[in-house]
């Protein structure tokens, strides 16, 4: 199943959380969040608070989660400079503070500015989509492959016992 909507905040977590069906529980929970954060310019302490607020309801249901932290939005080529600068400065510390509160609550975390992030400075023109701003299918099937190795550990993780 896939909650998630493209184009959501941190703050959508909740409901898309909340819209799942209540007899459903994953086998694992994958979240990649934090660009739409960074451009509509939504404070990192708030961001990272909502984060590991979904990410202790899912642990406290027994399911495993991996997220993938904010990527690196200085390798938008779309973006003119000094703003790509800024995007690439806040898109770190959006991330460093995802990947505290992502490992507080019990989840794991993929760097995607470090994990894809070079791909994709090297080869924008593969990376991106037409819009120069979302990934293409390419961009997307390397960032699946950089989180697979963290998902099937995370899989593999003994279920917490039932009370």
């Amino acid at each position: 199943r896939t909650a998630g909507v493209v184009g959501s905040e941190t703050s959508a977590l909740a409901a898309q959380l909340a819209g799942l069906p209540k007899d459903y529980r994953a086998d694992v929970a994958v979240i990649i969040v934090g660009g739409n954060d960074v451009t509509h310019r939504v404070p990192v302490a708030l961001a990272a608070a909502q984060l590991a607020d979904a990410v202790r309801q899912l642990r406290s249901s027994g399911i495993p989660v991996v997220v993938g932290t904010c990527p690196d939005l200085g390798t938008l080529r779309a973006v003119p400079q000094p703003l790509r600068s800024l995007a690439a400065r806040a898109s770190r510390q959006l991330a460093a503070a995802q990947a505290d509160a992502v490992t507080t609550t019990g989840g794991r975390v993929v760097a995607l500015a470090g994990a894809v992030g070079p791909v994709f400075a090297a080869r924008p023109d593969e990376m991106f989509s037409v819009d120069r701003f979302h990934p293409s299918a390419t961009g997307y099937r390397r960032t699946a492959e950089a989180l697979l190795p963290v998902v099937l550990e995370a899989v593999a993780e003994p279920a917490p016992a039932r009370r």
